[in-house]
């Protein structure tokens, strides 16, 4: 991964993360993760090999673990990295195809890893999950609209936000970088 990638990595990570901590004023057990709008839009403007994806949602997962309030944090060091894998293969699917590949990618990322980290919660703490909750299928119904509603969000966002990145990244990397944006980034 050339440094500038592993900066607009970092950059879009590291404001995730500021918007992942402020939201935490918000009391519940499971809260919205926009770290993964981030994340993605991260995977989406420097389109990384399957490893590098990987990598990033990694170090996603672990910033999610470290600053959540959720019901089991560790599931994050799961969910992210199943997430950064869909967002790149969603995103080689789609770019070039339709317009909205930006959020759509990250709708359907946001709902592998927001699923993903319900079905890790319930396996690694179903007992405490069933102190808070009446059954399973109630931490399940309170949950699954959680990620949806924070799908459709990052979604939202991402797709804001892709047009304005990818003109700033194309405008002040250099050539070789913008050359590379643009054949990995034709919509």
């Amino acid at each position: 991964m050339k440094s500038q990638h592993i900066a607009i990595a970092g950059i879009l990570l590291a404001s995730g993360a500021i918007v992942r901590y402020l939201s935490l004023v918000i009391p519940g057990p499971i809260v919205s993760n926009l770290v993964i709008a981030f994340y993605c839009l991260a995977i989406i403007l420097i389109v990384p090999t399957l490893g590098e994806a990987l990598g990033i949602g990694v170090v996603a997962g672990i910033i999610c673990a470290l600053i959540s309030h959720s019901v089991f944090p560790p599931a994050n060091l799961i969910s992210e990295p199943i997430g950064a894998l869909v967002c790149i293969g969603t995103y080689l699917a789609l770019r070039g195809r339709i317009a909205a590949a930006p959020g759509l990618t990250t709708f359907v990322a946001t709902a592998a890893s927001g699923t993903t980290f319900i079905l890790v919660a319930i396996i690694g703490i179903a007992p405490v999950i069933l102190t808070k909750y009446a059954s399973i299928g109630a931490f399940a119904a309170a949950t699954v609209p959680i990620v949806i509603g924070t799908a459709v969000v990052n979604a939202v966002i991402a797709q804001i936000l892709y047009m304005p990145a990818h003109r700033a990244l194309s405008r002040g990397t250099g050539a070789p970088v913008a050359r590379s944006m643009a054949a990995g980034n034709q919509e």
